[in-house]
């Protein structure tokens, strides 16, 4: 049996991964990316946790937030194409919808 350290070590690694591409790169579609990284950790850490408190509350939960974050690539990728149509660039740095 693998122990809960493990699993909150892996979701650590995750989360920390995600949180370094968010703030490093440029890309709106790597940062979305990351973004799902940072939302499986936590999803690590909810069926981790319900395993060994032997409650299936957090594996429910964990469906609510894959459904949260489908909804979420659904919409971000639809701002992404109207933002490359309008400036045509997916550069972060580029893109200032206050100015026209």
């Amino acid at each position: 049996m693998v122990p809960l350290s493990w699993y909150v070590a892996l979701s650590s690694t995750l989360f920390l991964i995600g949180l370094v591409g968010v703030l490093i790169r440029r890309n709106i579609v790597i940062v979305l990316l990351c973004i799902e990284i940072m939302l499986n950790a936590v999803n690590i850490n909810f069926v981790a946790f319900s395993k060994y408190q032997h409650v299936i509350d957090g594996q429910i939960f964990v469906f609510f937030v894959i459904t949260v974050a489908a909804a979420e690539v659904a919409v971000g990728l639809g701002i992404i194409i109207a933002l490359f149509r309008l400036r045509e660039t997916i550069n972060i740095d580029e893109i200032n919808i206050l100015k026209l």
